[in-house]
């Protein structure tokens, strides 16, 4: 059963949902495998520190933040990952790690990829690593009334900038050192 204020949540708003229990699922990648969906139709949450406030961005668990981009789009000077021990209190009945994308509910803003708009349904821990709610994208939508942006992430396999392009880095050095930081950070 997902975590109580969740459930109670769907329940409340009449929103047709199925939980499924799985093997244990520590990322949004084992959990689509757990479920046998497509990794663009769960859900990866990842909680941010945006200026000083907590914030969500919900992604297709295929992608990646690209933090140089959501930078520039959120149009703010500080993003970074958020720590684990400064927000788990955020969560309350949830375990580390399986927050439900459901940030209107804990008191933050969400930032959700355009890309998971264009799916019809998703799948995302509901509060455990064990457990998963699977919904339509519509009713998601609508319930949770994401900020929509279409920059600020990337899909594995996408087609790098040309400055990063083996023998062209060298001529942008602070920007690959940049990128670097970047990517050092979108490892979760």
């Amino acid at each position: 059963m997902p975590v109580q204020q969740l459930k109670e949540f769907l329940d409340k708003a009449g929103t047709e949902y199925v939980c499924l229990s799985h093997p244990p699922a520590f990322t949004a990648q084992e959990l689509a495998r757990h479920v046998q969906i497509a990794g663009d139709q769960v859900i990866k949450t990842v909680i941010i520190e945006l200026d000083g406030k907590m914030a969500m961005l919900v992604m297709p668990a295929t992608w990646r933040v690209r933090w140089d981009r959501l930078t520039k789009i959120l149009d703010t000077d500080f993003v970074q990952l958020a720590d684990e021990q400064e927000f788990k209190d955020s969560f309350p009945d949830c375990e580390v790690g399986a927050m439900p994308p459901f940030g209107n509910l804990f008191g933050m803003t969400v930032y959700c990829s355009e890309a998971l708009t264009t799916q019809p349904d998703l799948a995302f821990s509901a509060g455990t690593h064990t457990e998963s709610v699977h919904m339509t994208t519509k009713d998601f939508m609508q319930l949770v009334q994401p900020m929509v942006i279409s920059q600020g992430f990337t899909k594995p396999g996408a087609q790098k900038p040309a400055w990063l392009i083996k023998g062209r880095a060298a001529h942008k050095p602070d920007l690959v050192q940049s990128d670097r930081v970047g990517s050092e950070l979108a490892r979760f």
